[in-house]
């Protein structure tokens, strides 16, 4: 199993069956390179998460709380906030948890709650964690290493944080970085996932010329 960083909460995870895509994001400042997958996962309905119309192949489009069967990947939706008042202002936001070639990986989309236990009992165990690290429509870097501590990934990927030629208003990823214990690891253009995933802990930062 790959899994390719394409940008602001953009992956792509190639399996031995599927390619998965997740928030596929419109206009940010650059565009999404070109990519053809058989399914997509969409946390919520704004510009910078749901661009299905740019990716190619006809994907089967998840973006709703709920378990799903699609070829050999278990998929689960889990609702959450997008804010830190209960959805208020910025409305709901559904977490994915998807089980590809025998390793979970869970996508936070853009949650915005701050640390909650219950939300983390819902989560449950998982190998590889992208969280949002860059505040101010998301948790912040001190939230997502509460999140990453109680969690206790094998793999953490930082997302949704600024980066050069960005046009949305975030931080960077240094504060999440200063706050989390784990070591960082530097991969070129794709992350290729150690079989088995469990083991030394480490933040995996893709470069960024990889997608840009």
């Amino acid at each position: 199993m790959t899994i390719q960083y394409l940008g602001h909460s953009c992956f792509l995870l190639s399996g031995k069956s599927a390619r998965l895509l997740t928030d596929p994001y419109g206009d940010v400042g650059f565009r999404l390179p070109d990519v053809c997958c058989d399914a997509v996962t969409v946390s919520h309905a704004h510009y910078d998460h749901c661009n299905v119309a740019a990716v190619k192949g006809s994907p089967t489009v998840f973006d709703r709380a709920g378990i799903y069967r699609f070829r050999d990947l278990l998929i689960e939706g889990i609702e959450s906030f997008h804010d830190d008042c209960r959805g208020v202002k910025r409305g709901r936001n559904v977490i994915f948890k998807i089980e590809m070639d025998g390793v979970t990986v869970c996508h936070l989309g853009d949650l915005g709650q701050p640390f909650d236990a219950d939300l983390v009992k819902k989560i449950g165990k998982t190998d590889i964690l992208m969280i949002p690290v860059g505040g101010n429509y998301t948790i912040d870097g001190m939230e997502a290493a509460k999140y990453v501590r109680a969690i206790s990934p094998s793999v953490v990927i930082p997302m949704h944080y600024f980066v050069e030629g960005l046009t949305i208003d975030i931080g960077g990823v240094e504060q999440f970085l200063s706050a989390t214990e784990y070591p960082i690891q530097t991969v070129g253009c794709t992350y290729e996932v150690p079989s088995p995933v469990e083991g030394k802990k480490s933040i995996v930062m893709e470069r960024m010329e990889s997608w840009q």
